[in-house]
C-alpha cells in the first residue's frame, strides 16, 4: 500500500501509530491502531458511532462519516505518526479545501473569486474550443469554474452536455486535467459523441466503454449499470493520468453508498481531479437525495450542509443557503413556451370497482368465495397500479406481455360465476376507462394532424394500447424493443403514424420529441417524481417554436392508489420546486383538474368511434 506518513502532507520516521486507508470498495475508511495505541483508539472509535469496529484496534466507517468527522483526529495523541494511504491523503486534503471554500461562497459568495461570464470563452477555454455558447450556459460554465468540483441542476434542453465539455476544455487548457470520464445512461451516448465531436477545433477521441479502455481514449463514455463490475479498469485509467469524471442524469444514483450505482460512483469520485454532476431532478424523492449527490461532489461536506440547510424546514431559505453550490438554467430562461399539465379522473365501472375494492381486502359477497385468490395477488404498489388500469392486467394471458383481448360490445356480467372468475375474464365485460379516455384523446388528436406521446409503466399495458390503437400504425418502444431507433424514426417522419406508446423508465431521458409531437397522456404514474418531470421534457424543450401549444395529461382512476400517487407526486415536486426556486416546477405539483372527454362514452359509443377509425384508416 503507498502510504504517507503523518497527518496529508506531513512525514514522521517512527512506525505509526494509526494506519488510515480505504477499505477494497473504496467506499469506506479503514482505521488501524498499534497495539499500545488500544485505549486511545477506543476514545476514537466512539467518535464515529456509524462506524463498525471490527477489532479493538480496527474499525470501518463510511467515508462520508468518516470526511464528516476528520475534527475528531485532532485529539489523536500521536498525531506524527498517523501513516495514510496516499489517494485517501490526498481526498482528504482536497476535501478541506473544498469545504474551506464552499464555507465561504455560502457565507459570502462575493468573497470568492469568481469567473466573469464574459471571460469564460477567451480566458478559460482556449483556442481549442470550436463552439457556440448562450449567455446562460456562459453564466453556469463561470460559476463552476469558480469552485473546485461543481452540480449543474439545470433543465434539459438548456445544454448540460456542452457545459460539461465546456469544464473539461477549461480545465484541460489549464494543464488540470487530460482525460473525461463520463457515466451516463445508454440514450445519452449520441448526444456526447456529437457534442465531442463539433465542440472542439480537435474533436475528442471518444468511446464507449467496453471490456477496457482503448489506448488514446480522451472521452470515455459507460453506463451506470456496467459501472460496478468494471470499477477496477476505470479506477486504473482514472489514475493513469489527471482526470476529470462526469455523472450525467446524476439522479440515477441518488441512493449513493447504499445503491449499487451510488456506491460505484462514490468509489471512483476520489480518484478525479474534477468531478462534475448533471441532472434537471436532483431531489426526485426529497433531500435525501440531494445529500447523496453532493456527497459525491464533495465528500464530507456536501451531505452536511444539505442537512444544516433544510433542518429548519424553510425551504425558501435552504435554497438560499445552498445556491452558491450548484447552477440552474430554468425553463423561464430557456424562453419556451408555458405549458400545463392537466389531471383527468376517471371512475370505474361497477365490476372494475368490485375486483380494485377485493384487492385492496374490501370484500363483497361475490368476491368471498375467491379471497385466497385475491389475497395470492397481493397488495405490492405495482400490482395496484396496474389494478387502477385494468385489474385484467394481474392475469396471466397466453404469455406474459399479451395483450389484453377486449369483446366489443361487451358480453352480459353472468350473475352466478364467482368475481375471480369474472376478473379472468374482464376484457369480456368492461372496457378499461383509463383506456376509453386515452383513445378518446389520440383520436381527437389524430383528427387535428397532433401527434400524440402515450405513457404506462407497464409492457402489457403497452401491447394492449398497440392493439388499441392499430389503426394509428402506433410505434411502441421498450425495454425489449430490438430496433428502438427505427421505432423513433418512423414516429418522428410517418404522417401515418399518429401514436408512440412508452414507458418512463425506457424513454424518459435521452431522446427529443419535441420538433414532432406536443401532446403526452399519461395512463399511470408511478411514485418516481423525477421519471414524471424527466418524461415530461421529452416534449417541452429548447427549441420548440414560439407559441407551441404543448398539453399534458394525466388520467387517474378516482378512489385508488392513483390518488396516493398524485398527492406523493405533489409533495416531492413541491419540495423541489422550493429547494430549487424554480417555479416551473412548483406549479407541475399543482396539477389543473378538468373532465373526462369520455365519461359519458358507452361501449356502442367506443364501438361507434372504432369503426370511425378503422374507416379512416382505410381510406
Amino acid at each position: 500500500m503507498a502510504a504517507r506518513r503523518g497527518p496529508p502532507g506531513g512525514s514522521v520516521t517512527e512506525s505509526p501509530s494509526l494506519r488510515i486507508a480505504f477499505d477494497v470498495t473504496r467506499t469506506r475508511a479503514v482505521l488501524r491502531a498499534s497495539q499500545e495505541h488500544a485505549g486511545d483508539f477506543g476514545k476514537l472509535a466512539a467518535r464515529f458511532p456509524a462506524g463498525g469496529q471490527r477489532t479493538l484496534t480496527s474499525v470501518e466507517v463510511d467515508l462520508d462519516d468518516f470526511l464528516t468527522g476528520l475534527a475528531a483526529l485532532g485529539d489523536w495523541p500521536a498525531a506524527d505518526t498517523v501513516e495514510w494511504e496516499d489517494d485517501l491523503a490526498i481526498l482528504v486534503g482536497g476535501v478541506l479545501d473544498d469545504a474551506d471554500r464552499a464555507e465561504q461562497a455560502l457565507l459570502d459568495p462575493s468573497a470568492v473569486d469568481s469567473v466573469g461570464a464574459s471571460e469564460v470563452e477567451d480566458r478559460l477555454i482556449g483556442s481549442d474550443w470550436h463552439a457556440d455558447l448562450t449567455d446562460f450556459q456562459r453564466r453556469d460554465i463561470a460559476r463552476l469554474l469558480s469552485l473546485q468540483h461543481g452540480a449543474n441542476f439545470s433543465v434539459p434542453g438548456a445544454g448540460k452536455t456542452r457545459v460539461g465539455l465546456a469544464m473539461f476544455a477549461a480545465m484541460r487548457a489549464q494543464g488540470e486535467v487530460r482525460r473525461l470520464l463520463v457515466v451516463s445512461p445508454k440514450s445519452a451516448y449520441e448526444s456526447w459523441m456529437y457534442e465531442s465531436g463539433v465542440c472542439f477545433a480537435e474533436p475528442l477521441t471518444a468511446r464507449v466503454m467496453e471490456k477496457s479502455p482503448e489506448p488514446g481514449t480522451e472521452l470515455l463514455l459507460i453506463n451506470y449499470e456496467r459501472l460496478d463490475r468494471s470499477l477496477a479498469v476505470l479506477a486504473a485509467w482514472l489514475r493513469a493520468a489527471p482526470s476529470m469524471i462526469i455523472l450525467d442524469e446524476a439522479h440515477r444514483m441518488k441512493l449513493g453508498a447504499e445503491g449499487i450505482y451510488g456506491s460505484a460512483c462514490m468509489a471512483l469520485g476520489p480518484l478525479a481531479r474534477r468531478r462534475l454532476i448533471l441532472t434537471g431532478t436532483p431531489a426526485p424523492n426529497g433531500a435525501k437525495d440531494l445529500e447523496n449527490l453532493l456527497s459525491f461532489v464533495w465528500p464530507g461536506h456536501g451531505r452536511r450542509v444539505v442537512t444544516q440547510a433544510v433542518a429548519g424546514g424553510d425551504l425558501a431559505h435552504a435554497s438560499q443557503v445552498l445556491r452558491p453550490l450548484f447552477t440552474r438554467t430554468t425553463k423561464s430562461e430557456l424562453g419556451l413556451p408555458p405549458f400545463e399539465t392537466r389531471i383527468r379522473y376517471v371512475e370505474l365501472p361497477a365490476l372494475h370497482r368490485e375486483v380494485y375494492d377485493a384487492l385492496v381486502g374490501k370484500y363483497t359477497a361475490r368476491a368471498e368465495s375467491g379471497r385466497d385468490n385475491f389475497d395470492a395477488l397481493g397488495k405490492a404498489m405495482l400490482r395496484l397500479l396496474m389494478a387502477a388500469t385494468s385489474p385484467a392486467l394481474l392475469v396471466e394471458g397466453e404469455s406474459r406481455y399479451a395483450p389484453l383481448d377486449y369483446q366489443v360490445p361487451p358480453l352480459d356480467v353472468p350473475q352466478t360465476d364467482s368475481l375471480y372468475g369474472l376478473l379472468e375474464k374482464l376484457p369480456d365485460y368492461e372496457f378499461s376507462p383509463k383506456y376509453k379516455e386515452a383513445l378518446r384523446i389520440v383520436a381527437d388528436n389524430a383528427a387535428q394532424g397532433r401527434k400524440t406521446l402515450v405513457w404506462t409503466t407497464f409492457v402489457r399495458s403497452l401491447t394492449t394500447l398497440e392493439r388499441l390503437f392499430s389503426a394509428y400504425q402506433p410505434a411502441v418502444v421498450h425495454g425489449g424493443t430490438v430496433d428502438r431507433a427505427g421505432q423513433l424514426k418512423r414516429f418522428r417522419e410517418d404522417p401515418d403514424c399518429h401514436v408512440l406508446l412508452s414507458n418512463p423508465a425506457t424513454l424518459g431521458e435521452g431522446i427529443s420529441l419535441h420538433q414532432v409531437c406536443h401532446d403526452a397522456v399519461y395512463v399511470d404514474r408511478d411514485f418516481m417524481a423525477g421519471r414524471f418531470l424527466q418524461s415530461l421534457d421529452r416534449i417541452h424543450r429548447l427549441g420548440l417554436a414560439p407559441g407551441t401549444e404543448t398539453r399534458v395529461t394525466v388520467l387517474a382512476a378516482q378512489d385508488t392508489i392513483d390518488e396516493v400517487v398524485a398527492l406523493r407526486l405533489e409533495d416531492k415536486l413541491e419540495f423541489m420546486g422550493r429547494i430549487l426556486d424554480d417555479p416551473s416546477v412548483q406549479q407541475l405539483a399543482d396539477l389543473q383538474e378538468e373532465p373526462s372527454l369520455a365519461a359519458g362514452m358507452d361501449m356502442a359509443d367506443i364501438r361507434a368511434l372504432l369503426r370511425h377509425i378503422e374507416s379512416h384508416a382505410a381510406e
